[in-house]
């Protein structure tokens, strides 16, 4: 009986050892899983409108992909050079980011040559791609518009909206601060000035618009602008390279 009792009792422990490895063994085969990062929110339905279309062999190719960046509704208008938007994913983060050029951008005149002039790629560039930038030739009434779908930006984090630009050694005319709008589908709206003559010369600065927390029941489009026409004063040297709306840093 000593020998049968000192069994039984030694194998309870053996059976609870068993039942917390079989714990820990189902923990290890789910933890892989669930440390695998997610696709890019709607990342499907925005692929939709790459131009050329996308094509991966796995997903690690969609993810690298995804991570150089996609262009986006090249085909929509006519122009020497039609790309009109480019979407990316954050690395790190895995969220989505958006560049809107200027071709995608409503502004006052563009389309006059005497106020407006449509550099062609070969005469300046913008950073990693050839792409339409917009050069004030000589405005005294600036606006630039830009409209975004909220339902394509990652859920539940901070973005910021700022516009690219660049002001030419000659530029001339921006005493006035530029105006610069957010306005948010549920009628939120930030509004903030900005001095050009404070901007370096000759190279690409951000102009910070607004930012915003997304959420599932903040939906619709919202849209940023960028004006002045109070001022009175003919402006010159003002190049638009586009919109950028991306996870707030």
């Amino acid at each position: 009986m000593g020998i049968g009792s000192s069994n039984c009792e030694d194998s309870k422990p053996i059976e609870e050892f068993g039942r917390q490895l079989s714990l820990s063994s189902d923990s290890e085969i789910m933890t892989p899983k669930e440390s695998e990062p997610k696709l890019p929110h709607n990342y499907e339905a925005i692929l939709k409108d790459a131009d050329p279309p996308m094509i991966w062999s796995s997903m690690d190719d969609l993810k690298d992909q995804l991570h150089f960046g996609v262009f986006l509704n090249q085909k929509r208008k006519a122009s020497p050079n039609p790309i009109q938007d480019k979407y990316w994913v954050e690395k790190n983060s895995g969220y989505n980011c958006f560049m809107l050029f200027a071709r995608d951008l409503s502004i006052t005149w563009a389309e006059d040559e005497q106020y407006w002039h449509w550099h062609d790629p070969t005469e300046i560039t913008s950073a990693d791609v050839f792409v339409d930038v917009a050069e004030v030739l000589n405005v005294c009434w600036l606006e630039v518009h830009g409209k975004f779908n909220m339902k394509n930006l990652s859920q539940g984090i901070k973005y910021e909206v700022v516009f690219v630009v660049m002001l030419k050694n000659l530029a001339y005319g921006w005493e006035v601060p530029v105006n610069l709008r957010l306005a948010l589908p549920d009628g939120n709206k930030q509004e903030r000035k900005e001095r050009l003559l404070d901007m370096p010369r000759g190279e690409w600065v951000e102009l910070r618009v607004g930012e915003f927390h997304t959420s599932h029941d903040r939906v619709g489009k919202m849209q940023f602008t960028m004006f002045e026409y109070e001022g009175g004063k003919w402006k010159r040297g003002l190049v638009i390279k586009g919109a950028s709306i991306r996870p707030k840093k």
